[in-house]
């Protein structure tokens, strides 16, 4: 950053003063009289000065682009690259010996060119492919995802080079960085087998590289260390590739800075893995050096000898500055290109239409016997419930579609009463996420029924939406509209994920204290949700903060006690009356929403382990640490967070402590707890460590009674 006044003429970037004059020019600005043209006209001229390299800054940094097809694109393609009638860039067909290239026509700028800041700090790319080999010969050889000193690539090579040209064996051949998808295991290069990925830096011998698979989260509540599922490259089978390029730069002066590139690899369709593939730090200063300013994005591919494959990109989108846009499915070209048939295919199409009429004739009969049948089932199936419901009913077999046969790479997570799949209905482009209840679970039907009644007819922006349901034969499904970002626990507790700010944290309570509000004063009914936590609380594309999972939630009219008295719930969140009596309120919702917004601000589960292996219970950890000889409360907050306002803090771990009362009448109703986090209304001044510890009711409106005419019994009406 330019500095004003004096330091400007230290600067190595003088404003066009002649050398020889510099000194009187020096002088005359620091002992002028302070007039107006002497110092409104230095200071106008640095101003816009400044204008012009921040505007110049922004516009160099903004490369952004999106292909959800290539038709009609003007990228720079050579070889046997080309792009199909269907909007398809192949990049090598399954003839052999052969490369093809295709690079985006703009180069993204590595450094600035006014004062060499390499402010490429962050870059994103996705990208949608697919590998089909010739069936008279295996697969190979490979493509890459390029970042290279040049579109030109006219020294690389065929067959296990993928295009490319080793740099560190041919000084005059283009620097490059690649992320190789890798179908033949070559020798000379090291490889780990016939199926990977890897990153190469001017080099075709891998820096790093793994099997091909995705990463996911099989047991968020344990932390179990996320499993690989494997994926073949030359299955000929749909997959999209994320390259997250990301850190810290370290100012001005320091061309060394490196990065973290994480590669994430998944079948289509499918959400992005919480967890990378493969991840590697990487200083492009070493890899371009610094006489290079440009560089060109794009793709190169291969084939060998008698290793031949169509190497296809469906759609890519790149971002310099921020996420990569996310491509849309139902724009993809997503027929495979040019495939070859054998002889027995053309024969089946000679014979099949001389069949086809008579076909047609059986299986019209067919279906409407079947038909018949399915809507007598259906009828005799059919709920008294379900002709009231808002929720429509899924067919088994779109939903079974949709996850890809309710396939282990769609697991989103698992819970006590079923797993959780990601799905994508194709007609209406929309991510689901399809709950199957567990079958051996004795109430399985029950809580299915229960979360379609209350869900189906809830409409809350901070409430998960039931889009749908399914019976079949034993089976019970619940289709959601699918959260992007998961679940809230697994930015708090596992560590390979991205810490949220305090102002995501902050949103995301009021959100759902906003939800719970709903459920408990403003809907006709009361509902109880009985499972409050940090899991139950999934994130959309927004970082919006939505409660779901209704499976345990009962309702009951205003002014009337709720008759639940079948203790459920997660430890840790479980009001101490719930335990003793077994019956669920408003209030013991409260003291869950406590411990969650609690665990959301230290970062620690409401039950857990200390560093000695001792039981740690969140509430009264952080009550101690409140009472301790420092008094200050904000020595809980999560130690990740550093951007936190101190009141909005002291705020929400005294009300987290208040809503965990022991005492269900000293904690306070959601409304009053919406006033509270809005600040319409402030924490009463006598609630200290000590009223947080009373156990007897009657010293709740003894030690501090305008906390006890403040709070709402809990198990009334409103």
């Amino acid at each position: 950053m330019i500095r004003l006044k004096n330091d400007i003429l230290s600067s190595p970037y003088p404003m066009s003063f002649p050398r020889a004059n510099q000194e009187n020019q020096r002088r005359n600005f620091i002992h002028c009289p302070a007039s107006t043209e002497n110092i409104i006209m230095p200071r106008a001229i640095i101003l816009f000065l400044l204008l012009i390299f921040c505007v110049r800054h922004a516009v160099v940094n903004a490369m952004e682009f999106i292909y959800n097809g290539f038709a009609g694109s003007k990228l720079h393609v050579d070889g046997a690259a080309y792009i199909t009638q269907e909007g398809i860039l192949s990049l090598t067909t399954t003839s052999s010996n052969i490369i093809g290239h295709a690079f985006h026509p703009k180069p993204i700028s590595l450094v600035d060119d006014y004062i060499g800041l390499p402010f490429i700090s962050s870059f994103a790319a996705t990208f949608v492919f697919a590998i089909t080999t010739n069936y008279s010969s295996r697969s190979g050889e490979g493509m890459a995802f390029v970042i290279s000193s040049t579109p030109s690539l006219n020294d690389g090579r065929p067959g296990a080079y993928m295009g490319l040209n080793d740099y560190q064996g041919n000084k005059s051949a283009p620097m490059f960085l690649a992320i190789e998808l890798d179908t033949v295991a070559d020798s000379e290069f090291r490889d780990i087998d016939n199926n990977h990925v890897g990153i190469d830096l001017n080099n075709l011998v891998s820096n790093t590289s793994i099997p091909a698979g995705y990463r996911y989260n099989d047991d968020v509540d344990n932390m179990v260390l996320p499993s690989l599922e494997a994926l073949r490259l030359s299955s000929g089978d749909i997959m999209q590739v994320w390259v997250d390029y990301h850190g810290e730069s370290q100012g001005f002066d320091d061309k060394s800075t490196t990065m973290q590139l994480d590669i994430t690899l998944a079948p289509v369709p499918m959400y992005k893995p919480s967890q990378p593939l493969l991840s590697y730090t990487v200083n492009m200063a070493s890899v371009f050096g610094d006489s290079v300013t440009r560089a060109y994005v794009g793709f190169s591919a291969s084939t060998g000898d008698i290793r031949s494959a169509s190497h296809q990109i469906l759609g890519w989108s790149f971002n310099l500055s921020g996420p990569a846009p996310a491509l849309n499915y139902s724009l993809l070209p997503l027929k495979r290109g040019h495939q070859i048939q054998d002889a027995g295919k053309k024969q089946l199409i000679k014979w099949l239409p001389a069949t086809i009429s008579s076909l047609a004739v059986v299986a019209g009969l067919t279906a409407c016997f079947l038909l018949r049948c399915w809507c007598n089932r259906r009828a005799d199936n059919q709920e008294d419930w379900e002709s009231e419901l808002g929720p429509r009913r899924f067919p088994h077999k779109i939903l079974r579609a949709a996850t890809n046969g309710f396939s282990s790479r769609q697991l989103l997570g698992k819970g006590g009463f079923g797993r959780v799949y990601g799905g994508f209905l194709v007609a209406s482009g929309l991510r689901i996420a399809v709950k199957r209840i567990s079958s051996e679970s004795a109430q399985g039907l029950a809580q299915f029924t229960a979360e379609i009644l209350i869900l189906g007819r809830l409409r809350h922006r901070n409430l998960v939406r039931l889009i749908g349901y399914c019976r079949h034969k034993d089976e019970l499904l619940l289709v959601y509209e699918q959260m992007p970002n998961g679940s809230l626990d697994k930015y708090l507790h596992i560590k390979m994920k991205k810490t949220l700010s305090w102002s995501q944290r902050l949103h995301i309570i009021k959100g759902v204290a906003s939800g719970l509000l709903y459920l408990h004063e403003d809907w006709e009914q009361v509902i109880i949700h009985r499972d409050v936590k940090a899991s139950n609380v999934l994130l959309d594309a927004e970082m919006n903060g939505r409660l779901g999972d209704f499976g345990l939630a009962r309702l009951h009219d205003h002014g009337v006690d709720a008759h639940t008295t079948h203790i459920a719930g997660t430890m840790g969140y479980l009001a101490p009356e719930l335990t003793r009596f077994g019956k669920a309120t408003k209030a013991t919702d409260v003291f869950a929403f406590g411990a969650f917004i609690l665990e959301v601000a230290c970062g620690r589960r409401p039950v857990g382990l200390n560093a000695r292996g001792e039981l740690l219970v969140l509430v009264e950890w952080v009550r101690d640490v409140w009472d301790s000889s420092s008094g200050c409360i904000t020595d809980a907050m999560d130690p990740r967070l550093d951007d936190y306002t101190v009141e909005e803090a002291e705020l929400v771990l005294k009300l987290g402590l208040l809503c965990s009362h022991p005492m269900p009448a000293a904690r306070p109703g959601m409304r009053l707890v919406m006033q509270y986090l809005e600040g319409d209304m402030a924490l009463p001044a006598e609630m200290t460590p000590d009223y947080l510890a009373i156990t007897d009711v009657n010293e709740v409106f003894e030690m501090a009674p305008s906390v006890g005419t403040s709070v709402t019994i809990l198990s009334g009406g409103r």
